[in-house]
């Protein structure tokens, strides 16, 4: 006989004193065991969790712990990174997207120096009052490097919820009851717990039920499916100008009212390709829910191109546009 998909939530002991600490211990034991290694989990030093929060806000674990790295180096303290220009710090984040982001975390690593002598907040409610700090950010702060007794809620760790009680929550049910599961004594590690289940574990599509140290707890076994539909993939084409001499090349700088990128520097933008009709090089792109076709032609910018001619020594140094930085990349420049 098949064992049933799914339990009524009521029987499973969730939301009650006893169920809530096996939920605890359970995952906590499973974290200690199998727990990622990964760069910002060497130290509990608020400076390193925030650059690591900040980071990995819409962006894949993966793709954060080289930057993160390297951008550590750089910037080894937020006094460091307070003092950095700008345009130094946009170049540190290159390729990571969002780059609002970046300007967020300078700001507010300035406000600190000036404010508090580069001193972090202890508590959720304070740390919110930094550029570029919301509830989650915030709450994952506070729990990590000060063991300040406050849940977190995001993705991962709202499908996780659902799933385990069988229903959809509204936001503040999602945070309520992330509070009473939390474990107060290690409220750092019960958030990077219930976040590492969600992204390796309990995955939006085909969840790892079988390995899951709570399936015997979960309503659903990874069957509850969202109300909301994911945003449908726009497809896009567009077109640049490689216009390269020697070890230089023609860029051009976004304004720096623009809404997208401010002051960030790329290639030409033209409105198709020119010369042949064949590209020299096309390549795929993705952002957010945009999917783009790149294809780039080597030759002359359009007359008028208001460009700078940049040694490819001085590119290092200047905040490229992912997309650009990845053009040069495929065309071997840099």
């Amino acid at each position: 006989m098949s064992r049933p998909t799914t339990a009524p939530s009521d029987t499973l002991g969730i939301g009650t004193p006893a169920g809530n600490r096996r939920f605890r211990r359970r995952l906590l034991s499973w974290y200690d065991r199998v727990q990622r290694d990964l760069p910002w989990r060497e130290s509990r030093d608020p400076y390193w969790v925030w650059v690591s929060e900040i980071m990995l806000q819409q962006t894949r674990v993966a793709a954060v712990v080289e930057h993160y790295k390297r951008f550590l180096r750089r910037f080894p303290t937020v006094a460091k990174l307070a003092a950095a220009r700008e345009s130094s710090v946009l170049t540190a984040w290159s390729g990571l997207g969002y780059y609002r982001r970046a300007r967020m975390l300078h700001a507010a690593a300035k406000k600190l120096v000036r404010d508090r002598e580069g001193k972090f907040p202890t508590t959720a409610e304070e740390l919110r009052e930094l550029p570029g700090v919301g509830r989650y950010t915030a709450a994952a702060i506070a729990s990590i490097a000060f063991d300040h007794p406050v849940a977190v809620v995001d993705g991962n760790v709202e499908r996780l919820l659902q799933r385990v009680l069988g229903k959809m929550l509204a936001t503040e049910e999602l945070w309520t009851t992330a509070n009473h599961l939390l474990a107060a004594k290690r409220p750092g590690d019960f958030n990077q717990a219930v976040m590492e289940l969600g992204a390796t574990v309990c995955t939006p599509r085909q969840p790892k039920c079988l390995v899951c140290p709570v399936m015997e707890m979960c309503a659903t076994r990874g069957q509850l499916k969202s109300a909301a539909k994911p945003p449908r993939q726009r497809k896009r084409e567009i077109h640049y100008v490689f216009d390269g001499r020697k070890d230089q090349v023609l860029l051009v700088q976004r304004a720096r009212d623009a809404a997208l990128m401010p002051g960030m520097w790329e290639l030409p933008q033209v409105t198709n390709v020119n010369g042949s009709g064949q590209p020299w090089l096309t390549l795929r792109h993705s952002i957010t829910v945009t999917d783009y076709v790149v294809r780039v032609t080597r030759s002359s910018a359009p007359q008028g191109t208001e460009g700078v001619w940049l040694a490819k020594t001085r590119l290092t140094k200047l905040p490229l546009t992912g997309l650009t930085r990845k053009i040069l990349r495929a065309a071997h420049f840099i």
